[in-house]
């Protein structure tokens, strides 16, 4: 206490856990040290408020495609979600709930922006430097998420377009498009949400498609008042409805990592699905995936197509090459007059740029360490790095069921860590070993091998510059919770203040786990 003292005088704040980052896994994170007796915690957050993603992408008809009683936490079940796929709006106001629900906003330091973390192997502490101040922590629960810092292609001549230009996830509201030329470029998840609600406003839209979709219809609908009220009477009603939309993505598992052959007859569905709205047999061959289905992840919409069929609603079946003035060029040649551009690029997702922040034991940043692919023993620690924990890390991803799934059992495996350290007692830390993260990879790319993300014939946002799935869980959710119930210490170093004799030095006592 005496050591805490003299550092927060010094104005460092000293805490147990820091957690960076305040979207779902950093709150679930801080929920869960709160039930497990924890409090001496903070939670920082460079933006002013809490929601991760869902606070930072407000575009047009932005949405969950994962249903929303599957698309929140277990411990903290909503029954009154309004629609069966929920809004980005709604979103946003049940992380705030549960921020009030948990007591968290105390620990909450808004406006406080990570920009380095480097390991105090002497201390056995994190020494972190923010925009706000210093902060030091025995154990750092990085929860930045794959998806918070977007990507925007390096485009000759945008620098000099003339117009507006703004990233999906940094939507300019102040910006009318009402009447504008408008280009859309990409067509992910947020472009096939944007297009469809910019269509019926812009003058002109034209859509840079490097790689076609797949696309399937959008099931969604008005939750009624007597299903809501039937949910808050009877809790149980809810969780049956989240158990059987778990159950039935468990079972679909399979064709995704062992069978992709069986997602044929899905294929057919989503062509089906495309007649329906896409009557030009051009426009239907340009829109047509000449991939396996699932290879990249399956979008949901039935308004996309729609747009598309427009008469001012043109798609260029390339990627933006090149930017001349006001003249939008596609790889083609295709050229169109705009007024504004709107990347739907996605994210850093294998280039995590938190990675250049965070330095460990050796003094090597974990962007190095990284250097050739991500990798992490069971997803959630990396050998160097003692102490320190990600949420949504490496081969953590999945691409037909709920995140809030894999965060929760990552949950479960920092609350043993937790465990185990008081276990040990005094000061101590934790490093993966190396070769416990090797086996552990080594598993999961051998089973990556059979999936269609990597067999189907795509490149998708999932594979690193070498090609490397290092995203997705080759598995189900049920497999990766068992996976990381506990912590084995045999996959460990036990790290301890060095001797007396040897402290000056900095030296470490190593522990056989």
């Amino acid at each position: 206490m005496a050591q805490q003292e003299r550092e927060e005088r010094r104005g460092t704040e000293h805490v147990r856990v820091a957690v960076i980052g305040s979207g779902f896994g950093g709150l679930g994170a801080a929920v869960r040290l709160r039930r497990e007796g924890v409090t001496d915690f903070v939670v920082l957050e460079r933006a002013g408020s809490v929601g991760g993603t869902w606070r930072d992408n407000t575009y047009p008809g932005c949405a969950c495609d994962v249903p929303s009683h599957l698309y929140s936490f277990s411990f903290a079940p909503h029954p009154d979600w309004p629609r069966t796929f929920s809004g980005q709006e709604h979103i946003r106001a049940y992380l705030e709930h549960v921020t009030d629900l948990f007591g968290l906003r105390p620990h909450l330091r808004l406006d406080t922006e990570v920009l380095r973390m480097a390991w105090d192997a002497e201390r056995l502490r994190w020494d972190i430097e923010t925009t706000a101040g210093r902060y030091s922590a025995d154990l750092v629960v990085s929860a930045t998420g794959p998806l918070s810092d977007p990507k925007v292609p390096d485009i000759p001549g945008l620098d000099s377009f003339p117009g507006e230009v703004f990233h999906s996830a940094r939507w300019n509201h102040g910006f009318d498009l009402r009447g504008k030329r408008v280009a859309v470029v990409g067509t992910g998840a947020s472009a096939i949400q944007i297009v469809p609600a910019i269509a019926p406003d812009v003058s002109r839209l034209t859509l840079f498609q490097r790689t076609p979709p797949w696309v399937m219809p959008r099931v969604d609908r008005r939750i009624t008042g007597a299903e809501r009220a039937l949910h808050r009477a009877l809790p149980v009603t809810g969780r049956l409805r989240r158990g059987v939309l778990w159950g039935i993505r468990e079972l679909q598992v399979q064709a995704f990592t062992k069978h992709p052959d069986e997602l044929g007859f899905v294929e057919q569905l989503a062509r089906r699905n495309m007649a329906r709205a896409i009557k030009d047999p051009a426009l239907r061959a340009t829109l047509t995936p000449d991939y396996r289905i699932g290879c990249k992840r399956i979008l949901l919409s039935s308004t996309y197509y729609p747009a598309l069929a427009r008469p001012h609603v043109d798609v260029v079946a390339a990627g933006l090459a090149e930017v001349r003035g006001s003249t939008v060029v596609g790889a083609d040649g295709t050229e169109a007059e705009v007024d504004a551009i709107v990347f739907g690029t996605g994210f850093h997702v294998t280039d995590m740029p938190i990675a250049e922040r965070v330095f460990g034991a050796g003094g090597q940043s974990l962007a190095q360490a990284w250097s050739g692919g991500m990798e992490s023993l069971r997803g959630a620690t990396a050998a160097g790095f003692p102490n320190w924990m990600t949420v949504i890390g490496p081969n953590t991803g999945l691409g037909n069921s709920s995140m809030i799934l894999m965060i929760e059992s990552q949950l479960n495996y920092l609350a043993d860590y937790l465990r185990q350290l008081d276990v040990l007692g005094g000061r101590v830390a934790l490093d993966a070993r190396p070769g416990a993260v090797r086996a552990w990879n080594r598993r999961v790319q051998q089973r990556m091998e059979r999936t269609v993300w990597n067999t189907g014939g795509c490149t998708s946002w999932y594979l690193d510059a070498a090609g490397r799935n290092t995203t997705v869980w080759p598995g189900t959710t049920t497999e990766f919770r068992r996976a990381t119930r506990r912590v084995d210490l045999a996959e460990y170093v036990v790290l301890r203040p060095a001797a007396p004799a040897a402290t000056a030095s900095g030296d470490l006592r190593e522990v056989s786990a």
